[in-house]
C-alpha cells in the first residue's frame, strides 16, 4: 500500500486517516485477573477484546505485569466494567502491577479463587469469564471460556441482562467511557421485513 497517496474524500465524509483514535466503538472494557507468583491477584483493564467463537475469546495485549502471570498459570478471568466501577476498572487500567503489586486491595475489592481455573474472581464485577489459555503469539491472547458465572443482581428470567449489568464500553475518539445504550431492535428480527 502506498501511504504517500493523498488519500480521496468522498461527498459529505470527512477524511480521518489512520490515526490513534481509530473508532472501532464499542469497545467493551473488560478486566483480565491472574495471580502472581505469590498468589497476589493482579487485574488489569483491556479493551481491545472480541469473542472468537462460542467458547473462545481472543484479546490484543501488549507485555504486562498480567500477561507474565498467565504465561506461568495458564489461566485468567474476564470480567466486565460497568458504571459502578468505573473509577476502580479505570484505575486497574492506569497503574501497573509490577508498580502495586496489590492494585485490587488498594481500591477495596476482594475475590475468590475460581473453583474451575488457576485466577481469582473480583467480587465487584458480576460477570465473569473463566479462561484457559490456548495461546498468546504476537500480542494476540486467545482463551478457552470453561465457564461463565453471574451474579443473581443481573439476571432475569435466569438469562444475563445487560439492562442490570450496566456494562461500560470505552470510547477512542473522545478517550471516555460510555454507558450501553437501550434496545433499538430484536436481533435476527428487526430486518425480517426486507425477506418478504
Amino acid at each position: 500500500m502506498n501511504n504517500d497517496k493523498p488519500l480521496q474524500e468522498v461527498a459529505g465524509r470527512k477524511n480521518f486517516g489512520p490515526n490513534h483514535a481509530l473508532v472501532t466503538t464499542p469497545q467493551p472494557c473488560v478486566m483480565i485477573a491472574t495471580w502472581d507468583e505469590n498468589k497476589t491477584p493482579d487485574v488489569m483493564m483491556a479493551a481491545w477484546a472480541g469473542q472468537l467463537d462460542y467458547k473462545q475469546i481472543v484479546i490484543s495485549l501488549s507485555k504486562h505485569k498480567t500477561t507474565d502471570n498467565l504465561g506461568k498459570t495458564g489461566a485468567f478471568t474476564v470480567s466486565f466494567a460497568d458504571e459502578r466501577t468505573v473509577a476502580e476498572s479505570d484505575y486497574f487500567g492506569l497503574v501497573s502491577g509490577n508498580k502495586v503489586p496489590d492494585k485490587v486491595a488498594k481500591v477495596g475489592f476482594t475475590v475468590t479463587p475460581s473453583p474451575n481455573v488457576d485466577a481469582p474472581i473480583i467480587n465487584e464485577y458480576p460477570l465473569t469469564l473463566e479462561c484457559k489459555v490456548v495461546s498468546f503469539e504476537d500480542g494476540m491472547l486467545i482463551g478457552e471460556v470453561i465457564n461463565q458465572s453471574a451474579d443473581e443482581s443481573i439476571l432475569t428470567g435466569g438469562k444475563i441482562d445487560l439492562a442490570k449489568l450496566k456494562p461500560i464500553v470505552f470510547d477512542a475518539a473522545s478517550m471516555c467511557y460510555r454507558a450501553l445504550g437501550e434496545v433499538v431492535g430484536q436481533a435476527w428480527g428487526a430486518g425480517k421485513a426486507f425477506t418478504e
